[in-house]
């Protein structure tokens, strides 16, 4: 609209001087030499115009002619350009699809057309990289290396081919040569810092870190956190090497980042031994309360030395009470409860997480019933368990699983990348198959442990008829001092003597009764031993009132092929009228 008025004003103006001009009145008179023109002012006005016009026009065609072979020349530049920018799209596209031979089409094709395009640069090498052409790809990096404009682009796809082909000397000297034209390269950063933890370089490390931060690449918390990192992986290195600087680190790092598990250890293991017993118990706490932690746990047990057994059980309970139902503070009370002898504690602290045991549950659980009772064929079900059982955190980074804190990732190089967790590869999954336990772990722990009870002969008449000697329930006592055979007294010799049942035992011990007289006895009695390792080699003396009794049915002496007397009848049967333990045991082995 403003157009459209101010073009109207123009008009209007013209036409009101063009009338102003045609109003006057006079002559014109032009004299050259001999020659004279008198002529009227809107004629000469009028002559005048036409005169500029013509030579406009004229300047116009002689200057459009001179400048026609560059404007053919710039006109096929344009045309190359653009089919050269039209090659460039569509290689890039099939880069990204994945053909490999139209990229390599429209690379020649770029090339051809737009041979100094940084871009027909790039395509050329990634058509090289698609084909698996690693030297044409390399060739291609290097002239882009060679440009101004394309230095760090071209070290760049350097750096990426010297991983690919495994040469870390080389791609390590790329990466330097970009952080020293660029300082604020954050892949080339990343590679040197890697490459840095990896020799050992920590003061290396610190330094581009703090570059890292004076360009902006990374904000401030993780400044602090990855600088504990590197303090705490210097002074782990340290620490029997340089104590003094170990210590420094690592009080710098666990103020950097309290949270870091293999920091607060070290601090609490420094503190300690400063005799700083409160402050290292504070540096355990901060972390478990973060991060619950096997070796946490041991370091808050350890914080004062010289403690017995049951007062580091102590201190666990309480640090296990700050995070309560954590299977890390079960397992460390359990832990420590085994070693105070405290076994109903620990089978309590376990007790929530035996239903889908870790393999650490089952393997305390195993220690347990081997420590508690003795009972190995209890111990070798629960460890056949952990080995199906579901898998414990582990640091873990980038799918690697290490058995101890690193401070880079070994498959990446990325820097704090280790976390305590569960690995991917032992996650479950609700279309894996469930892991059932085998019917031998299933017989073994369902079986409870029973204890004999013997009650002590008492004396008979010497002059008892041999009938009222077999039909009486009590057992007769021995005539002589002489010990029993080793035979009779297996139940004594298989357990080892024990005044009560255990009171952890799953199911309380019942004491079968003595048969009544007025059952018979079998027709053959049941063997005593159930093979030859449950011979005793000796007799015991004295021998109690009480004998526990625990049956395995995992025992690796049954021998299911032969027959169930066999080794009874190697020693021969009981004789009727034997009097004493023999007799009592023969008559108790047939019911």
């Amino acid at each position: 609209m403003i157009r459209i008025i101010l073009f109207l004003l123009l008009i209007a103006l013209g036409a009101a001087g063009a009338a102003w001009i045609a109003e006057q009145t006079g002559d014109v008179v032009l004299s050259w030499g001999g020659y004279r023109v008198q002529t009227a002012l809107p004629v000469f006005v009028l002559a005048l115009g036409i005169v500029i016009v013509a030579a406009m026009m004229l300047w116009a065609i002689l200057r459009g002619l001179w400048r026609t072979p560059e404007r053919i020349r710039r006109n096929r530049r344009e045309r190359r350009q653009a089919r050269g920018r039209h090659a460039i799209t569509q290689g890039l596209l099939a880069i990204g699809h994945g053909d490999s031979t139209a990229a390599r089409m429209h690379a020649e094709a770029a090339r051809k057309h737009a041979a100094h395009d940084p871009l027909a640069l790039l395509l050329h090498a990634q058509s090289a990289q698609l084909d698996g052409d690693r030297e044409a790809a390399q060739r291609a990096f290097r002239a882009m290396a060679e440009r101004e404009d394309t230095r760090l682009l071209g070290l760049r796809g350097l750096f990426i081919e010297a991983q690919r082909a495994d040469d870390p000397v080389a791609a390590v000297m790329v990466a330097e040569e970009a952080l020293r034209l660029s300082p604020s390269s954050s892949w080339a950063s990343h590679a040197v810092l890697g490459f840095c933890c990896a020799k050992g370089d920590w003061a290396g490390a610190l330094k581009i870190l703090d570059n890292n931060q004076s360009a902006g690449l990374i904000d401030k918390a993780t400044y602090r956190r990855q600088r504990g990192v590197l303090l705490t992986a210097r002074a782990l290195e340290l620490e029997k090497v340089d104590r003094d600087l170990s210590r420094e680190s690592v009080m710098e790092a666990v103020k950097l980042a309290p949270t870091l598990v293999p920091a607060a250890v070290l601090a609490s293991k420094f503190e300690s031994e400063a005799h700083q017993v409160r402050r290292a118990m504070r540096l355990v706490e901060t972390a478990w309360l973060a991060q619950p932690h096997p070796d946490l746990a041991d370091a808050y047990a350890h914080v004062k030395l010289g403690d017995s057994a049951r007062q580091r059980l102590v201190r666990v309970e309480t640090l296990a009470a700050k995070t309560p139902g954590h299977i890390e503070g079960a397992l460390a009370i359990a832990r420590a409860a085994i070693d105070a002898s405290e076994f109903a504690k620990a089978r309590d602290a376990l007790a929530p997480f035996i239903a889908q045991p870790t393999q650490r549950v089952a393997l305390l659980m195993a220690e347990l019933e081997r420590t508690e009772h003795g009972d190995s064929g209890r111990a070798r079900a629960w460890t056949l368990r952990a080995v199906r059982a579901l898998h414990d955190p582990a640091w873990t980074a980038d799918g690697y699983v290490s058995d101890r804190w690193r401070p880079v990732s070994p498959v990446s190089g990325r820097l704090d990348a280790f976390q305590w967790q569960t690995p991917v590869a032992a996650l479950p999954s609700d279309k894996a198959p469930a892991i059932e336990s085998s019917p031998f772990e299933e017989a073994m722990l369902a079986t409870p442990r029973r204890a004999v009870v013997i009650a002590p002969p008492e004396p008979v008449d010497e002059q008892a008829t041999e009938p009222a000697a077999a039909a009486n329930p009590e057992p007769p006592a021995a005539q002589d001092n002489t010990p029993p055979p080793a035979a009779t007294s297996a139940p004594a010799a298989a357990e080892p003597a024990s005044p009560e049942p255990s009171r952890s035992d799953p199911a309380p011990a019942v004491a079968p009764a003595p048969p009544k007289p007025a059952e018979a006895a079998p027709s053959q009695p049941a063997p005593l031993f159930r093979s030859r390792r449950d011979i005793p080699k000796a007799v015991p003396a004295p021998i109690p009132a009480v004998i526990p009794l625990v049956r395995a049915p995992d025992d690796p002496g049954i021998d299911e092929d032969g027959p169930p007397d066999e080794f009874a009848e190697q020693i021969g049967p009981p004789k009727a009228q034997a009097g004493g333990w023999r007799g009592f045991l023969s008559r108790w082995g047939s019911s």
